[in-house]
Formats: structure tokens, sequence, C-alpha cells
């Protein structure tokens, strides 16, 4: 054999390897954050809100460097958070970044207005270049229902009305509504359009509430179980229920429905000097501190607190209890652990622990299976090799209540003001 036929064979079998565990679309691995502000429990420290924010950009960026495929932020409007604006920040990373999705973890669909929710993550959706989707829920967090005006006695109602709007406005350039909680619209358009014509994933998220399991499966969307605070049978049953109802709606076998899953780690180099470091943390965390023992609190549930192998084994082993799934991701930086502890979470996930996760779940992958949805493959899917939308608009005074379609391009659709039929 040449030397030059050897150097070609390497080469090749190194795109085989690299395909598989960096760039295997069938799942996206990433990190979610809560933006907590806690005290860390060794100095007696708590860092600013400034401080706060900075090191969680710098957190994003680095899940982009060591090989992540997600960001996403919660959002919370009350102290010790300090995400109340996600899609700000979000574009703020997007602009520093050049393949990391950006989501959130979650948007309030509850306490936000849909038009407002509409308008801002099509910006961002533009803005990132596609680079986005988000997730849907409700909040934990009771008081930010007055605090908008709502009734948390009405919470459930809320997430099932607004996102049947927000559904609307991104797929009818102009939308007629009438609900129960907002005022109603006549002739309204959402600006900008979704980019490429091509409304945001969306992922509706929940712990405990069978009903957003079925919502998930209606709209034909992700449904996210965030896996850290319950043993794998409360989520099973929800991911079940998804599935079943995905099917029934008539959108394909249970297997091909979009699943996500939350998780939590923290590793060192060796078992023994993970749980050393990350006890003082566990015992103080706001979240779950003062209750369950890390020993019992780590067997009840997903955290898995230990040596990189540990948490891949771990993991590897979550396809056995949900099934093939699409996304995974990890909470890594509450608690007030420090950035420097943080970023080397980072180094671990990125560097031994997803790339052996993907080489895992890539096996004996059934061919039904979708891969994770993206921008492109949406696209894809609504135009095939076709051009996608550019939306142009026409000269318009901005009520829509007459004339043609306010855009160059389509023309008014069916439950606009003065055409015919609602709609779904």
């Amino acid at each position: 054999m040449h030397v030059s036929d050897a150097t070609s064979i390497q080469e090749a079998e190194e795109t085989v390897s690299e395909t598989t565990t960096s760039t295997w679309p069938g799942m996206q691995f990433g990190i979610f954050t809560v933006s907590d502000i806690t005290q860390d429990p060794t100095t007696g420290q708590t860092p600013s809100e400034a401080e706060r924010i900075r090191a969680t950009v710098e957190i994003a960026k680095h899940a982009e460097e060591v090989g992540l495929d997600v960001f996403a932020l919660g959002e919370h409007h009350n102290p010790p958070f300090w995400s109340s604006s996600p899609t700000t920040t979000l574009a703020y990373i997007a602009a520093q970044t050049e393949r990391l999705v950006l989501s959130t973890a979650t948007t309030l669909i509850t306490t936000n207005d849909p038009v407002k929710i509409a308008e801002d993550y099509a910006m961002l959706q533009h803005l990132s270049g596609g680079r986005m989707d988000l997730m849907l829920g409700r909040g934990n967090t009771g008081p930010v229902y007055p605090w908008f005006g709502k009734d948390i006695r009405q919470g459930l109602p809320l997430s099932i009305e607004n996102y049947a709007l927000l559904h609307k406005l991104w797929r009818e350039d102009v939308v007629d509504w009438e609900g129960k909680f907002r005022t109603s619209l006549q002739g309204f358009t959402s600006t900008p359009r979704p980019l490429d014509g091509v409304a945001p994933f969306v992922w509706h998220g929940s712990i405990r509430t069978p009903e957003i399991a079925e919502q998930a499966a209606y709209y034909g969307d992700g449904f996210f179980a965030n896996n850290i605070f319950w043993p794998a049978e409360h989520y099973q049953r929800l991911i079940a229920l998804y599935r079943q109802r995905w099917e029934h709606y008539g959108h394909g076998a249970p297997e091909t429905a979009i699943v996500g899953l939350g998780g939590q780690a923290f590793m060192a180099k060796n078992s023994q000097d993970a749980v050393a470091q990350f006890r003082p943390y566990f015992d103080n965390a706001p979240v779950y501190g003062h209750g369950p023992s890390l020993e019992d609190f780590s067997e009840m549930t997903p955290l898995t607190v230990g040596s990189p192998q540990q948490v891949i084994d771990r993991y590897a082993g979550m396809r056995d209890l949900f099934g093939d799934y699409q996304r995974q991701l990890f909470l890594v930086d509450h608690a007030g652990l420090p950035l420097k502890m943080v970023l080397e979470q980072l180094d671990f996930l990125g560097g031994e622990v997803v790339p052996a996760l993907r080489k895992e779940f890539a096996a004996d992958r059934p061919a039904a299976v979708p891969d994770a949805p993206t921008h492109a493959s949406l696209v894809r899917a609504a135009y095939g090799e076709g051009p996608a939308r550019e939306a142009r608009p026409r000269a318009n005074r901005g009520d829509n209540l007459s004339g043609p379609s306010p855009y160059q391009d389509t023309p008014a659709p069916a439950g606009a003001a003065f055409g015919v039929g609602a709609g779904r």
C-alpha cells in the first residue's frame, strides 16, 4: 500500500469518526441555565447581577467552543434570578457565536402577551440566522401571575389559548382573533414575519401536567420533560402519553414524536473528588438544599455526581427508559458554582461525555426516528428544493382591515378580515 493511500484511508476514517461524534444530527446536546444568582457556600460571596450575566455569556460561548449544540436560558422576573429578557440575551450571544442553537427554558406562555412573543422570537430568529427555538411553559413562580395582571387559577387555560394565538400569528399574515384572556385582534399582522416563512420550532415543557403533553401532541410540536427533580417513572408516563397522542393526531408512529430531556451532572476526574466538591453546593442550593441527601437525590433522580464515565453510563441508559429522543440538555451552572468550575464542567461534557453519548445514541437508532429539528430541516420540509419565502411588505397603513394582503408575495389568508373560515 502506498503512503498516499494509507493517508487517504486514515483521513476517511477520521471523517467518519468526526461525523459520528461531532456533527451527527440525530440528537442535540447542550446546557440550560435557570439564571439563579446564588451565594457560593465555600466563599460566602454572592456575585452581582452584572457578574452573573457576564458569566452566563461566557458559559454559552464556551459551550460552542467545546462542541455542544444548544444553549437554553430560563425566564424569571424576580430575585435571585436575572433573566427577565431572554431574547435580548440570546440575540447578544447569537452575535458572538456561529453554530450554537439558542433556546429558552422556558418562555412564559401564561403571563407574556402572545403577540409580543411572536414578534420578539421572530426577530431573534432573523438575528440568529435561524439558530433558535423556544420552549414554552407556565413557570414555577406563582406570584408572577398578578405581577403581569393574570390569575394563577387560569394558568392552564391561559397556556392553551395563548399558544393557539401564537401558533396562528406565525402562520397567517393577517389575523383576526377573539378569546377570553386578551383584547380581540382585527386585521393584525405580527412583524417581522418568521424567517424564510417558517415558524420557530416550539417545545412544550412540563414536569407534571398531562394537558401540556396533549397540547404538544396536538400541534405536532416537541415535548420537553425537565427530568431533574422526579423519578424516571414520573416522566415515563408523561412522555408515553405524548407519544400516544402524537400518533392519535396523525403525526406518525409514537417513535417519530420529538422528545427532549433535561439532566444534571457534576464531574471530576474521579468520583470521590466530584462528590466532595459538589456537596457544599448541593447542601445549600435553594432549589433542593436542606432536603434529601446528595446520595438519596442522586439515586431518585438523574443527578449524577462522579466521573465522566459515570455520567456517560447513566445518560446512555436514558434511551432504555424513554425511547430514542432528540435533545439532551444538562444543568451545570446553578447553586453558586463559580465560573471556573462551570467551564470545567463544559470541558468534561464536550471532551468526553457528549462524544461518547453521540456514538451510543447513534448505534442502532431506528431509521424511523427523526433527527433533531433545525431551521434548515423545517425549511426543507416546507419548500423542498424550491426557494424559501422572503417577506416583502406593501405600503400599509397598519390596520389591514381591507384590501389585499400587506405582503407582495401572498394573498390574504382564509380567516383574515373579510376572508372566509377561521383557520386553525
